[in-house]
């Protein structure tokens, strides 16, 4: 009895952590050769010569300064093209909660900026968008572009 049970409760260990890595896969984290405020100038530059528009630039890193606390240097870039996007949102309506696209640029304690989006496939899995594989996939190739010119020498 004893043995079906450390069965069990590594069977539910397993799948549980299992369950962690697959959520945290939705996560793509590159690491820069720059610290976080050149990433993000890089990162907008990038996505400025691509002909896409840039929404807003949210300083997390000054707003936590003008309350009086501490927050390393942390960025949102919106950005993203209202062609692309607004058929996904016409295709889910919700979709919209995750669209224009987000990049989140920080800076470690190594003073190295590190990049991290959301793998659209996912955010299109999380809508039900059906039908926009090809958008998704040029999506996806554009953000991982993108990024990796940011974050290169």
């Amino acid at each position: 009895m004893l043995r079906y049970m450390m069965i069990a409760v590594l069977a539910l260990t397993v799948n549980a952590v299992s369950g962690s890595a697959q959520a945290s896969e939705a996560l793509i984290v590159k690491q820069s050769v720059h610290d976080a405020r050149t990433t993000m100038d890089r990162f907008q530059a990038v996505v400025e010569g691509k002909g896409l528009k840039v929404f807003a630039r949210i300083d997390h890193g000054g707003g936590a300064k003008s309350v009086g606390q501490d927050l390393a240097p942390t960025e949102l870039l919106i950005f993203g093209s209202p062609k692309i996007g607004t058929p996904l949102i016409q295709n889910a309506r919700s979709f919209g909660l995750d669209l224009p696209l987000k990049v989140l640029v920080w800076q470690e304690a190594d003073g190295m900026g590190r990049l991290a989006y959301t793998l659209p496939a996912d955010l299109a899995a999380r809508h039900g968008a059906t039908g926009v594989d090809k958008v998704i996939a040029n999506m996806t190739k554009a953000l991982d572009a993108m990024t990796t010119a940011a974050a290169k020498p």
